[in-house]
């Protein structure tokens, strides 16, 4: 029987290479990276916003564009960090065999694990700020207290960026990642409070939606960001962290087994 100490990631400072590696490569394609991660967001907030928004009018009292903008920065950060961890991480694993000469190096693969979720969490991180921006100056954001948000985005980032290092972890190819798009991020992009209220679900639906690491990051930064103080702040952050951590050890165990065969 493996001991514990062999099961949980043992995370170091050998990560901030990975990371910085990541980095430099991405500045060489950010413009379309940034085109890509920002456009569609900003078109989900100003479509949907002015389209819904004057048939809705207010929701939860608050104009429907600001409640829209705080579930898109969530959003955005979900989709660009999962995006991350899948594709790019799944490329430099599998096509470009970049793991395998990291290797080489005074590396193991707890370093390799934490350094792309840690990029992966930076890229939702500015994807996040750059809707923020947006929506601070287009209004929908009440005041300086939304500053508290980006801390959030880095956590929410690590949280969906491990997520995805599990599916990459024990994916063989590309087309399997259309099965976590399709199953789990876009219902949960749906049921997590983004779009409408969850107060509009059955209450069944309701339960459940409450039990997602978006929902609980929505429940977070929406108040942050219309100038009202969050509740139940640390069952909320307590979920976010949960999957993440969770997710990390769970996603460093299956590719320690997967980059040994």
């Amino acid at each position: 029987m493996a001991r514990p100490a062999q099961l949980l990631p043992a995370p170091s400072l050998r990560f901030i290479p990975i990371w910085r590696r990541n980095l430099r490569v991405w500045r060489k394609l950010m413009v379309p990276s940034v085109l890509g991660n920002f456009g569609e967001p900003l078109l989900y907030l100003f479509v949907f916003g002015y389209g819904f928004g004057r048939l809705v009018g207010e929701v939860e009292r608050m104009p429907y564009m600001d409640f829209l903008a705080s579930g898109i920065v969530c959003s955005s950060i979900m989709l660009t960090s999962s995006f991350e961890a899948l594709y790019s991480a799944f490329t430099r694993m599998h096509e470009q065999q970049t793991w395998t000469n990291m290797l080489n190096a005074p590396l193991n693969v707890d370093d390799i694990v934490l350094g792309e979720i840690a990029f992966a969490a930076t890229k939702g991180m500015f994807s996040g700020v750059a809707i923020l921006v947006v929506a601070s100056l287009a209004g929908f954001v009440a005041g300086p207290a939304a500053l508290w948000v980006l801390p959030m985005m880095l956590l929410i980032g690590f949280c969906f960026g491990s997520l995805a290092m599990v599916v990459t972890a024990i994916a063989p190819g590309y087309d399997f990642f259309l099965y976590y798009f399709t199953l789990i991020l876009t219902p949960m992009l749906l049921l997590s409070g983004v779009f409408f209220p969850l107060s509009e679900l059955p209450p069944v639906v309701a339960g459940i939606a409450h039990l997602l690491p978006l929902a609980n990051a929505v429940a977070i930064v929406r108040p942050l960001m219309t100038g009202t103080a969050p509740t139940d702040v640390v069952l909320h952050l307590s979920v976010v962290i949960a999957y993440g951590v969770v997710a990390w050890i769970f996603a460093t165990h299956r590719l320690r087994r997967r980059l040994a065969s």
